[in-house]
């Protein structure tokens, strides 16, 4: 990186010569050093916090708060852009959600597909996961936030198409599970057994780590318990609920330990 005046670094970044003035008065933004001349001169690391600053505007964050973000001991630059990058990664396959529940939508009210109620709203800010998370933490304590933040770190930095096919991966096992359901196979049998462990591999790659008996049963537990997963098993067939979570409760004590 070169050295920039303060015009130069007004048009490289898009942020107003008064602006950068004001960042230098207030201590938020000081230029490497000021020539005899009384231009300001800015170098790479006064780029990367004008970087930083801007990120966190983007975020919603006042100037003060940047500063004690930026000049707290600990901060932790290439850590800060990691999370910069979540955070985007995760807005930006919500708005190509909202893209798609547009073209969707567009496509129904021209009469070229047909449009189900539970697709109108994909997208759309989340506050179910909001109340999810508050439900775990009630469950769970607050033990169970350090497991929320590392989930959704992870599925942050899945691009489109990977959650496409984890999600794909999901509705093929509970697919195979209802059709066992339906066939009155025992949710506890050997039949059932290959589904479930596809199942347990599953939620492995979504935690990053494989559960034990204990994890996996009290995941069967949660999945009973909570309504949002409750309403979504019965609406795939009236029953599923008990048995996907029997099913799983046998699986852990049978295979795991």
């Amino acid at each position: 990186m070169g050295v920039y005046t303060v015009s130069e670094l007004a048009k490289l970044s898009g942020v107003s010569v008064r602006t950068l003035h004001h960042y230098d008065q207030i201590g938020l933004l000081q230029p490497a050093s000021v020539g005899e001349n009384g231009y300001r001169y800015y170098g790479s690391a006064e780029l990367l916090r004008l970087q930083q600053i801007l990120f966190h505007r983007q975020f919603g964050l006042s100037l003060a708060e940047i500063a004690r973000a930026l000049d707290a001991p600990n901060f932790d630059l290439p850590g800060s852009l990691r999370g910069h990058r979540q955070r985007l990664a995760s807005e930006a396959r919500r708005l190509r959600a909202l893209i798609r529940t547009l073209d969707r939508t567009l496509a129904a009210l021209d009469g070229e597909t047909e449009m189900e109620e539970t697709q109108m709203y994909r997208g759309f800010p989340p506050e179910k996961q909001a109340a999810y998370e508050r439900w775990l933490e009630k469950r769970f304590g607050a033990a169970a936030q350090p497991e929320i933040e590392a989930s959704k770190a992870r599925f942050g930095a899945m691009s489109d198409a990977e959650y496409g096919g984890f999600l794909t991966e999901l509705e093929a096992v509970e697919a195979e599970l209802a059709r066992a359901m339906a066939e009155g196979l025992p949710a506890n049998g050997e039949a059932v057994a290959g589904a479930v462990r596809r199942h347990h591999a599953w939620v492995a790659r979504g935690w990053d780590r494989e559960p034990d008996r204990q994890a996996y049963r009290v995941l069967a537990g949660m999945y009973r318990e909570h309504p949002d997963f409750r309403e979504r098993y019965e609406r795939r067939a009236p029953g599923f609920t008990e048995y996907l979570t029997a099913a799983m409760e046998a699986f852990a004590d049978r295979e795991l330990s």
